[in-house]
């Protein structure tokens, strides 16, 4: 089986329009360009095949006025991944080109790295490896215990064995203010990579007990037992949920604006 860097890679971005908690972000203004912009730009650096997968017409005429390439998904996704797996199946249907490995990057991050693109590539190397994402090391003192940051523990190869919004492992005999010192937490970012058959595979799988518990869907694929290697990076992602998350970039946006 070839394996990277024979693989060829596809970066898909799946973008909605009618988020809950703010709707029509994608079109935002950030500085000269629009999130979505912003998100395809910063993969084009290291990925040749990128696109936008959305549910919307004015966002699919947003990429196209930036001269992007997007796809019209259905509106009845439950997840990003469900939303890749649809534009995968059409990428290959219209071009007939069947990409190795689909790296599904989160539409609201506009400053993502793309040395942590690279990052995630890079864990193909090992041609045993099906999934892949980026976790990283908490800092001592910082808040470990906001449940909107997915926590992770691993096995010693670096594969995940849970993800919780709860903090884990619990630390026994130790005041939490201390757990930070007493042991390496790890943070996940969710920016996922998957060898274009097993994104098939586990978009058809039941919600699991976990996923449903957690609201994590990766959980479903572990409990499947499909494995998930990590990969450490040293950089948070600046995702904007929330117009108050924008609010806050747009006021530091000289720091982003050079990523």
């Amino acid at each position: 089986m070839k394996y990277h860097p024979n693989y060829q890679f596809a970066g898909i971005i799946p973008a909605r329009y009618a988020s809950s908690r703010f709707p029509g972000k994608p079109l935002v203004m950030i500085g000269d360009r629009t999130m979505i912009q912003r998100v395809y730009d910063q993969a084009k650096k290291v990925l040749d095949m990128v696109y936008v997968a959305t549910d919307d017409e004015r966002i699919y005429k947003e990429v196209e006025r930036f001269g992007g390439k997007a796809i019209m998904t259905l509106s009845s996704h439950m997840s990003g991944t469900d939303r890749c797996e649809e534009a995968v199946t059409m990428i290959v249907n219209e071009n007939n080109i069947v990409p190795d490995v689909v790296i599904n990057i989160q539409g609201d991050e506009p400053f993502i790295r793309p040395e942590q693109i690279n990052q995630l590539k890079s864990c193909f190397d090992d041609p045993g490896v099906s999934i892949a994402t980026l976790i990283r090391k908490t800092a001592k003192g910082e808040d470990i215990f906001n449940p909107n940051q997915p926590k992770v523990i691993l096995d010693k190869e670096g594969n995940a064995l849970y993800f919780s919004r709860s903090v884990i492992p619990f630390i026994r005999d130790c005041e939490p203010e201390l757990w930070s010192e007493k042991h390496t937490f790890y943070k996940h970012i969710g920016l996922y990579a998957y060898k274009t058959d097993t994104l098939k595979k586990i978009t058809v799988l039941k919600r699991s007990s976990l996923e449903i518990a957690e609201s994590l869907e990766q959980n479903r694929w572990i409990e499947n037992g499909f494995r998930i290697k990590t990969a450490v990076t040293e950089w948070e992602s600046i995702g904007i949920d929330t117009p108050d998350d924008l609010e806050k970039v747009l006021k530091a946006i000289n720091n982003y604006l050079n990523i």
